[in-house]
């Protein structure tokens, strides 16, 4: 594979394999004057000067990735972070063949040498491109183009002609805000821009399953009837007996699936916030197809939980297996339910503070909530139709202040608070009909 410097490396052999070309063919006795080719933008050239001599110039004027290879492979990283693949950057660049001149003719005569050139030379070989990028051929500021191991890729570098409509072409011209010049477009592909980082191999796989040790074998395919998965799978998670889909730390919560049976169960939860996983040792029925989990509320629990989207999975050793495997994970939804009364021991939570004042005229309201709000999420408090979002804190055991405009009425109002994404619990659906909880409100003076 090539090196990023593989672009300018096709720049250059193009450039230079036209140079040749327009020597071999004479040329410069057909045009009067010796024919610079160069590879610069055209508002580069000075078209102003009388010594400016007859030029083909090659300008890169746009990258594409291939449409063939961009979706071969992306770069990937296995779960430790490390690197696991270098897949190529396959890139088509597309030129612009520009003739200048200051004679009759002499710039459809370079033009069209040029066109018949690349007409003859349909792509660039690896020998080709080694010889165009000889050191010994390139100038001191472009010798690092020999070592872009062009020539050593697989796919080789081919050049077609592009259809560029007059439209097209004006558009480009006019962009450029340069003069017109007779040019033609064409592909130049494809590019494999490769790194050279260091990246981890998995040795190969000896067994499919569990091996006897006496033997090195495995036991070979498992096969199970039915259509349930074979391995310990998690469905969903939800509070038990509240018709509820997002819990609060107290709540017992059902978590349905199957093949949950085995011996030392137990439940892992994981959030996005903690470093290590809760593990909480759980009896699942029978049948093997849930398990009730029991949402401690004490001081402790106020700390290690974090208001949000859990991942609750299962850590089981099956019938039959020596070795304990790990279940599908199932989201949990837990509140920060705020603390609108206070409480006593062990959480020892003051009730909420709400003040009217200031200028600017503003309602501040200050609360704690159970469990705590981590500094790094995002709280948002709505009284009836009214949200605010809380202040920066430094400490997750600080309370969470939130500034309303003087606009919120004075009154009872129903609260709720959203961290996460995941809203505290204001309507009951525990009733014949859902209904608003009254607890949830908060006086506002």
């Amino acid at each position: 594979m090539s090196t990023p410097l593989a672009i300018g490396a096709v720049s250059e052999a193009l450039r230079n394999l036209i140079d040749a070309g327009f020597v071999n063919a004479n040329l410069a006795g057909a045009v009067g004057a010796a024919v610079t080719v160069s590879a610069i933008a055209p508002d580069l050239i000075d078209l102003d000067s009388p010594a400016e001599p007859p030029r083909l110039n090659i300008f890169l004027y746009q990258v594409m990735p291939s449409a063939a290879l961009r979706n071969d492979a992306l770069p990937w990283h296995d779960a430790r972070g490390r690197r696991s693949s270098n897949p190529p950057l396959a890139l088509n660049l597309h030129y612009l063949l520009s003739a200048y001149a200051r004679s009759d003719a002499a710039a459809e005569m370079i033009l069209g040498t040029a066109m018949q050139l690349l007409h003859e030379t349909p792509q660039l070989t690896a020998a080709m491109l080694r010889a165009l990028l000889d050191p010994a051929a390139l100038p001191p500021t472009l010798l690092a183009l020999a070592d872009t191991r062009l020539a050593d890729q697989a796919e080789r570098i081919r050049i077609t002609p592009a259809v560029q409509t007059a439209d097209e072409a004006f558009k480009f011209w006019t962009a450029l805000q340069c003069p017109y010049r007779p040019s033609v477009a064409y592909e130049v592909g494809v590019v494999l821009i490769e790194t050279d980082r260091s990246t981890v191999q998995p040795l190969p796989v000896l067994s499919r399953g569990l091996m006897n040790l006496a033997t090195g074998r495995d036991r070979g395919v498992a096969v199970q009837t039915g259509l349930l998965p074979p391995v310990p799978t998690l469905l969903g998670a939800a509070p038990l007996g509240t018709q509820q889909t997002v819990a609060r730390l107290g709540d017992t919560v059902r978590v349905s699936g199957v093949r949950l049976n085995g011996s030392a169960p137990t439940a892992l939860l994981t959030h996005r916030l903690r470093p290590a996983a809760i593990e909480i040792a759980v009896v699942p029925d029978n049948a093997g197809t849930h398990f009730d989990l029991l949402l401690p509320d004490d001081a402790a629990a106020q700390v290690a939980f974090i208001p949000g989207v859990w991942q609750i999975s299962l850590r089981v050793t099956p019938p039959g297996e020596a070795i304990a495997r790990t279940s599908n994970g199932a989201a949990l939804l837990l509140c920060a339910d705020p603390v609108l009364a206070a409480t006593g021991a062990p959480l020892n939570l003051p009730a909420p503070s709400v003040s009217r004042g200031g200028v600017p005229p503003r309602v501040a309201v200050q609360l704690f909530t159970r469990p705590q709000v981590r500094p790094e999420q995002t709280a948002v408090l709505a009284l009836d139709g009214t949200a605010a979002t809380a202040a920066p804190r430094s400490a997750a055991a600080s309370a969470l202040v939130f500034d309303f405009p003087d606009a919120v009425p004075a009154g009872n109002h129903w609260v709720r608070l959203q961290v996460d994404g995941v809203e505290s619990l204001l309507v009951r659906k525990s009733g014949t009909a859902p209904a608003y909880d009254p607890t949830q409100q908060l006086n506002v003076p």
